[in-house]
C-alpha cells in the first residue's frame, strides 16, 4: 500500500500577472511567491498528503533552494531519504507565470535534475519490491527514465507514467513498459499528431496510444473532467465546477491522487474519480504545493459526491 516516484525536483519562482506575456513583452506583474514544485515531488507530495506512504527518488543541488525543498517535503509526509544532494550543481529552478484566468507558462533550468542517472536508479530498483505503485514522468533524462521504467515493469508493479513536460516522440518501448499513461489535452495532442480538445477526440486519441502499446490511457481534459480507456472499455468522469485561480499542479494532483487510490486497492474508475477531485480541488489555490489538497479536505468533497 505505498508508493515510489521518480523524476524531478523544482523551485517555483512564481509572478502573477494580468495577462501572460507574449514574444518581446514585458508585463508587470502583481505579486511574486517562491513555492516548492517538480512534477515528481508535486505528485509525491499529492500522494502523501492523501495518507499513502511515498518514497520520492530524485536529486538537488546542495544550495538554499535545494535545502527549502527538502523541508517541504519532510513536512508535507514524503520520504526523503534516497535524494541525492549534489554539491557540484544547482537545484532545478521554474519559472512560472500565472495570469488572472489561472493560465500559465512555465520555463524550466533542470539543474540536479539533468544528472538523475545511475545513483538514482540503484534507490529506485531496491526499493520497487516494497512498493505496490511507481510513478515516473519527463523531467530528468530519458535514458533514466527507460532504465526506471524497465525496472518498474520487471518487478510487477503498477507503473503510471506522467508524459510531462510534453514531448513528441516517445520512445516506442516506453509505451509498452508503462501500465497507465495519463496526458493531459497538450500532452495527448503532442503524442498523437493532432488536436485533442474534448471526448470525442480524447478517445480517438486513445486509440492511437493503445495502438503504439499503451495498457490503459487516462486522459485529463480540464474543465471537461477525463476520460480513460482500458482497449476494451472506456469511461468519461464529469468535470468539478470550480473557481480557477492556478492551475500549474492540477496534473500533479489528480495524478497522485490516482496513484493514492491505487495503491489504495480502489478500482480504476474509483481512481479516476479520485484524481478529478483532486485536480478540481488544486486549481482553487495558488502554487504548487501548497495548492494540493490534504486528506480532510479531499475526503469532504469525495463524500459530498458521493
Amino acid at each position: 500500500m505505498s508508493v515510489v516516484v521518480f523524476g524531478s525536483i523544482n523551485i517555483d519562482l512564481v509572478v502573477e500577472v494580468p495577462h501572460l506575456p507574449i514574444k518581446g513583452e514585458t508585463v508587470i506583474g502583481n505579486r511574486f511567491f517562491t513555492a516548492a514544485g517538480g512534477k515528481a515531488a508535486n505528485q509525491a507530495v499529492a500522494v502523501a498528503k492523501l495518507g499513502i506512504p511515498v518514497h520520492l527518488i530524485g536529486q538537488i543541488g546542495d544550495d538554499n533552494f535545494g535545502q527549502t525543498l527538502l523541508q517541504n517535503l519532510r513536512i508535507a509526509g514524503v520520504q526523503t531519504d534516497k535524494i541525492t544532494v549534489n554539491p557540484h550543481i544547482h537545484s532545478g529552478i521554474a519559472s512560472i507565470n500565472v495570469d488572472e484566468e489561472g493560465h500559465n507558462t512555465i520555463a524550466c533550468a533542470a539543474g540536479a535534475n539533468r544528472l538523475v542517472g545511475e545513483q538514482e536508479l540503484a534507490q529506485f530498483r531496491a526499493l520497487l519490491p516494497q512498493k505496490k505503485v511507481a510513478m515516473l514522468e519527463l523531467g530528468v533524462p530519458m535514458s533514466s527514465i527507460l532504465a526506471a521504467a524497465r525496472d518498474a515493469h520487471a518487478s510487477g508493479c503498477c507503473l503510471i507514467l506522467d508524459p510531462a513536460p510534453a514531448k513528441s516522440n516517445l520512445p516506442d518501448e516506453l509505451y509498452r513498459l508503462v501500465d497507465i499513461i495519463t496526458p493531459n489535452e497538450v500532452e495527448a495532442s503532442q503524442l498523437v499528431g493532432f488536436t485533442v480538445d474534448g471526448v470525442t477526440t480524447a478517445r480517438q486519441a486513445a486509440t492511437f496510444l493503445h495502438q503504439m502499446g499503451a495498457k490503459k490511457v487516462i486522459i485529463t481534459l480540464g474543465n471537461q473532467g477525463a476520460f480513460c480507456s482500458t482497449g476494451e472499455d472506456s469511461f468519461w468522469v464529469k468535470p468539478i465546477p470550480v473557481r480557477v485561480v492556478d492551475a500549474v499542479a492540477a496534473g500533479d494532483a489528480f495524478n497522485g491522487a490516482l496513484a493514492a487510490a491505487l495503491a489504495s486497492g480502489k478500482s480504476l474508475r474509483e481512481a479516476v474519480e479520485w484524481g478529478n477531485i483532486a485536480g478540481a480541488l488544486s486549481v482553487t489555490k495558488n502554487g504548487a504545493q501548497p495548492s494540493l489538497p490534504d486528506r480532510e479536505r479531499f475526503m469532504t468533497m469525495l463524500s459530498a459526491k458521493s
